[in-house]
């Protein structure tokens, strides 16, 4: 199957930075899997799409606001989903400001401020969880306003997280509706109400629990608006699996990954193009584990406009770590974003080093063909993007998400990185904190 699928056009204004962009052409990815699901939820969502005349081709209005503290898995994935499905879809800042910094410390940059956004008419208001981001929400009375009318004229809109009790709660936009949140906020809801369902449709309001089920959620919207052939056409893109697929890492050579007794550096180097998802799901999981994960720009500005349009402010410049030693360096994928990672002197500088003095690195998507370019795979074990798979020749391992070869780890990419990022947590951690940070994500770790 084929979609086309119109990439977002950035904002006009870029600010707090400037960023130069080209058109970046989205190819059929070949031999994708079937879709994955959440434990305790399905890709064939139970909800009929709204009726629509076939011959419109006005593209779903989404907003999405952010706010200080916002989960940035929760809004990234969103935004990447409802994108890719082909919404136009709006970011909007409730803060004075359009740079927000979100709850695991990742910067994005909205495309406009909330104000902007008053007296348009949307499908779908979807709301990401996250604190304090979802208080931040609440107190906007602009969005109050617009998600409350949203509500009486029978629009769709959705929250996820602590957005549920936290944010549309005291608005009074779940009476009569059977709802859903993190297990943290559970208890806030209206007994009779509350399920504890991953994902929960009610009267055109969906809801759903954590990072872990945002995919899920995502796709519910995407189905309503769209219809489920869309749905599952950007599940496959997304490389999302059923839960009877069984797949999941592989380990050869298998050595313990010791960094010392302080908490383990570890580099991820963005570009403009690179794939939002696995940026931000590697800093945010990384994080919650306590990690000290530094977000590098090999650009010449802070800022990059990442695969589908989302403004991400990078912690530093390439050039200003090219003399520091990290205990682990990650490189995320997507087309345009690889290429422009490959050209950058400094970090295939940093790529040698880090494979000569034997620390720990690894790539996702379409990225370990970096590494296989600059000898870094040579008699190792690796996996990637189908599209890019055969790349990696007799290394290449088609049957696992993750593989990891002594200090090399890499992922097919995507929706699998969240199963990369506890991978490399387990690795540096062990068990123990995976299995905590996921619980926290509402993501079923591995019981093997």
């Amino acid at each position: 199957m084929s979609l086309l699928l119109p990439l977002p056009q950035p904002s006009a204004t870029l600010s707090p930075f400037t960023v130069v962009t080209s058109t970046l052409r989205l190819k059929p990815l070949p031999s994708l899997k079937p879709p994955r699901s959440t434990p305790n939820s399905t890709l064939s969502i139970s909800v009929s799409p709204p009726t629509t005349d076939s011959n419109v081709t006005t593209p779903k209005k989404v907003l999405l606001p952010i706010g200080f503290g916002t989960e940035e898995m929760e809004a990234v994935i969103l935004i990447h989903v409802l994108r890719r499905a082909g919404a136009n879809v709006t970011v909007a800042s409730v803060e004075p400001q359009l740079q927000i910094e979100a709850a695991g410390g990742t910067k994005l940059v909205a495309d406009t401020s909330i104000s902007n956004c008053y007296d348009q008419i949307f499908d779908l208001i979807a709301l990401p969880g996250g604190m304090p981001g979802s208080a931040r929400l609440r107190d906007c009375d602009v969005l109050k306003r617009i998600t409350c009318k949203q509500a009486e004229e029978n629009r769709l809109y959705g929250a996820i997280n602590a957005a549920p009790a936290v944010t549309l709660l005291p608005w009074g936009l779940l009476k009569r509706k059977k709802v859903t949140c993190h297990p943290a906020f559970f208890h806030k809801l209206p007994t009779f109400w509350a399920v504890k369902t991953n994902i929960q449709v009610s009267k055109g309001l969906t809801t759903s629990r954590g990072p872990g089920t945002a995919y899920m959620f995502a796709l519910t919207l995407t189905e309503q608006l769209f219809g489920e052939c869309v749905a599952r056409e950007v599940a496959e893109f997304l490389l999302m699996r059923t839960d009877d697929d069984n797949v999941s890492k592989k380990e050869f050579n298998e050595i313990e990954w010791s960094v010392g007794h302080h908490p383990p550096t570890v580099l991820i180097p963005i570009a403009h193009g690179s794939e939002e998802i696995e940026v931000v799901t590697l800093i945010d999981i990384l994080r919650r584990a306590k990690a000290n994960v530094i977000v590098a720009s090999v650009e010449k500005t802070l800022g990059v406009m990442a695969s589908q349009g989302t403004k991400i402010v990078a912690d530093k410049l390439i050039s200003d770590v090219k003399e520091s030693a990290h205990d682990l360096i990650i490189l995320p994928g997507g087309t345009a974003g690889a290429q422009r990672l490959s050209k950058s002197r400094i970090l295939k500088k940093l790529l040698k080093e880090q494979n000569s003095a034997g620390r720990i690195y690894g790539a996702v998507c379409s990225s370990p063909a970096i590494l296989h370019k600059q000898g870094l795979l040579k008699d190792k074990k690796a996996t990637a993007h189908p599209s890019v798979l055969d790349k990696l020749e007799d290394g290449a391992v088609n049957d696992a998400v993750v593989v990891i070869d002594g200090k090399l780890i890499t992922s097919e990419g995507l929706s699998t990185v969240t199963d990369f990022a506890l991978a490399i947590v387990g690795k540096l951690f062990g068990n123990g904190r995976a299995r905590s940070v996921a619980e926290g994500l509402v993501f079923a770790y591995p019981k093997k």
